[in-house]
Order: structure tokens, then C-alpha cells, then sequence
């Protein structure tokens, strides 16, 4: 039952709508209490047709245990399935807008539709980085790799450039491969970089080292001043 239901509930998604439940329980053929006790909102509706579209990616097994090839294997497995299910990931997408939207106003008359699959994708992905960067820096990553790991980047680059799917495909991985290099770069940087006080023990050293270093071109001026003394 339950399949029957998520299968029709992503053919009406397919077209463009967000149904209801009592939509999917006519199109499925079923009681409306059948299928409210499946879902008793559009929120665990539209959660079961997420699950459904990015099933696999859910459970990914990582065959590497370095962590860069990790996420880009997440990310080029994952940009094929937003091509294929993209009218229903917009609804997944346009159904949390909505609800933000109502619950900022206090309008909201539903369980509001909660996203968050891509946390726990990118973190398990990523987790080999966590020791070589530090908790904070791979907080900050999965969340900068969390902004291109999402139907919101295949939209943008779908409506406003105009992408084609191999090109949408091909920047996913692009864009995370930059992020992770650059984490690991500024840790890197972090790592080799002198504590405060050596930095300025080092410059004061060099100062006084810089006046003691220079007494041939001193005593040079300071012959040639007093040989124009004795010249006037």
C-alpha cells in the first residue's frame, strides 16, 4: 500500500502540483483513511516521495576512505537523480518555501515540512577531513558543500543560466572539489603559520638586527660628511 501510494503521488508531482492526500488516496484508489494513516499531512507525503527519489544516496557505501574522492563520488552520483526526479524535488523545495513563509506569519495549519537529508549525506561523505581539519573547518565545509549539494544549485543553474544536464552534472563535483581544497588548504596555511608572539618576537630580532647590520654604509656618510666638513 504504502508504494502504491508514494508511486502515485510522484506521477501527480510529476505534473507540476503539490497534491493533497485525499488527491493521492482518489488517484491511488484507495480510502482517504487508509491513506492518512500513512501520511497524515503533506509533510510525511513529500518526505516518503524525498526518501524515495534519493533513496540510494541515503545508503551510499564509500568504498575509499579518502575523504575528497568520497564527496565527489556523492556528487557525481547525486546530479543524475536531481535530472530525475526534478519536478518532484521542486515540490519538495517549494513546499518548504511555503511553509517558512506560513510559519513566519503564523499562518501555518500543518506540520511544517522540515528539510535536512544533506546534513547527514555530506557529513558521513566528508568524514575522513575531520581529523586532518578540525571540527569548526568541517562545519564550515559541509555547510559551504551543502549550498551547491541541492536541487535549490540545479535550479539556479537550470532557470537563471540556462545549464544543460551534462553541464549541471559536471559543476556539482567542480564546486565541491574547490570547497574541500580549500579547506584543506587554509588548515594547511594555519598549521605552518607562526604563533603571534614568535611573529612579533621575530620581528623586533629583525629590526634590531637591521640597525647592526648596516655600520659600513654608516661610517661611509659619516667620512664622507666630515671630509665636506674639512673641504669648506
Amino acid at each position: 500500500m504504502l508504494r502504491l501510494l508514494v508511486r502515485e503521488a510522484l506521477s501527480l508531482l510529476s505534473d507540476g502540483q503539490i497534491p493533497s492526500v485525499a488527491e493521492v488516496a482518489a488517484r491511488a484508489g484507495v480510502s482517504r483513511a487508509t491513506a492518512y494513516r500513512y501520511f497524515p499531512g503533506r509533510s510525511k507525503l513529500i518526505s516518503a516521495v524525498v526518501e524515495h527519489s534519493l533513496g540510494p544516496v541515503h545508503t551510499l557505501a564509500a568504498t575509499t576512505p579518502d575523504g575528497r574522492e568520497r564527496v565527489r563520488q556523492l556528487f557525481i552520483q547525486t546530479f543524475p537523480r536531481f535530472k530525475e526526479y526534478e519536478p518532484q524535488l521542486r515540490a519538495a523545495l517549494q513546499l518548504s518555501l511555503e511553509h517558512a513563509a506560513q510559519e513566519r506569519a503564523g499562518k501555518l495549519t500543518e506540520e511544517p515540512y522540515r528539510r535536512g537529508h544533506r546534513i547527514h549525506i555530506l557529513s558521513h561523505a566528508a568524514a575522513p577531513l575531520k581529523p586532518l581539519i578540525g571540527k569548526k573547518r568541517f562545519d564550515r565545509l559541509v555547510r559551504a558543500l551543502s549550498v551547491a549539494y541541492a536541487i535549490e544549485a540545479y535550479v539556479v543553474l537550470r532557470d537563471i543560466w540556462g545549464a544543460r544536464d551534462k553541464e549541471i552534472e559536471g559543476i556539482g563535483p567542480i564546486s565541491s572539489r574547490y570547497s574541500v581544497s580549500l579547506a584543506v588548504r587554509q588548515q594547511s596555511q594555519q598549521f605552518f603559520r607562526l604563533p603571534t608572539s614568535v611573529q612579533c618576537t621575530s620581528s623586533r630580532r629583525d629590526r634590531s638586527w637591521s640597525r647592526w647590520s648596516r655600520p659600513a654604509r654608516s661610517w661611509s656618510s659619516v667620512r664622507r660628511r666630515n671630509w665636506d666638513t674639512s673641504a669648506r
